[in-house]
């Protein structure tokens, strides 16, 4: 696909995205639901730098985003400090984490199925460390200001702001994953994550790269956290969500590991198909939504195991070849 065509595409997509609030404006669902859809897509957006392209199976994507959650929230609650301030804060708070947990595991080689559930065990870590902490966390719900419209303290009514500043947050990511890969570090990650071996073997820097786009990783993460905290209205360690975090991988995968808007594409589909299941049948049979969506899961994972984002690159293709030949057929 050329890239005026691809720039073309993300055209419409994204005037299609700004449009949308316009039809669902009156459905509060259906708004928090569209909210909901871009959340998972930043999130998974960001986890393709480290999961994607450097082949890091992380499952610490609750761990960043409670953090995020946290410094916003304690910095509004306690000081009355802006949360356009506090985002920013959540995101170096999550980066300096991720580099004093991050320098170590690259340091030793910790990797695949270890450097997994080490990434998990952050997430409870921190949930039990943030339970126990009272000054800023404790078992209690901690709300933040309610205004029914304050920019300055990122409070509204209506979901549809926190709507359009998550989709600006998910256009910077993919920004920033498209400029990556164009990068001598995009190369490198893709790279380890091919085989990490083999990379360092030529002269790559394993540690080092790896620990950047972790870096970028949590940094855009804990920035997501500030934002969720403002959605929701409070902070609570519930927040360190180990569910979360894995359901940030699983898209990650199945959308397509590496591509920049597979973990985006995967997000769309699969939880709207979720929250469709359990709007539509969680009340009745419970729990049965999760079975259906661990079976579309399953079928994706068998018959297209390279993701969706590979799916639709080869529908793409195959479009394109059909119109091709019907066009060459017709200059005859």
């Amino acid at each position: 696909m050329k890239d005026a065509q691809k720039r073309l595409i993300s055209i419409g997509f994204l005037v299609v995205a700004l449009l949308l609030p316009l039809l669902f404006r009156k459905n509060a669902y259906s708004m928090i639901l569209l909210t909901t859809i871009v959340l998972y897509g930043v999130l998974t957006t960001a986890w393709n730098i480290i999961g994607g392209m450097a082949g890091q199976l992380d499952l610490a994507a609750g761990a960043y985003l409670g953090l995020g959650a946290f410094t916003s929230g304690t910095l509004l609650i306690r000081w009355n400090i802006t949360p356009w301030v506090g985002m920013i804060a959540g995101g170096l708070v999550a980066t300096l984490f991720a580099i004093a947990v991050g320098f170590p595991l690259f340091r030793f080689h910790i990797r695949e199925v270890w450097y997994a559930l080490s990434s998990a065990a952050l997430v409870e870590v921190l949930r039990v460390v943030f339970l126990m902490w009272e000054e800023i966390g404790g078992p209690v719900e901690r709300f933040l200001p309610f205004h029914t419209f304050s920019l300055y303290h990122l409070r509204f009514a209506s979901y549809i702001p926190y709507y359009y500043i998550m989709l600006g947050l998910l256009v910077i990511a993919l920004l920033v994953n498209r400029r990556i890969r164009r990068t001598r570090l995009g190369y490198y990650l893709l790279s380890l994550g091919d085989d990490e071996d083999a990379a360092e073997v030529l002269g790559v820097n394993a540690r080092a790269y790896k620990l950047r786009a972790l870096v970028i990783y949590a940094f855009i993460v804990g920035i997501t956290g500030s934002i969720y905290a403002c959605l929701y209205g409070f902070i609570h360690p519930m927040v360190f969500s180990s569910p979360i975090s894995l359901e940030v991988a699983i898209l990650g995968i199945v959308g397509g590991m590496g591509i920049p808007f597979g973990p985006l594409l995967a997000s769309v589909i699969l939880v709207s198909a979720r929250e469709f299941l359990r709007a539509s049948i969680g009340g009745q049979l419970e729990s049965l939504y999760l079975a259906i969506y661990a079976v579309v899961l399953i079928v994706i994972a068998l018959f297209k195991p390279r993701g969706l984002a590979v799916l639709i690159q080869d529908v793409y293709a195959r479009i394109r070849a059909v119109l091709s030949s019907a066009e060459g057929r017709t200059n005859l």
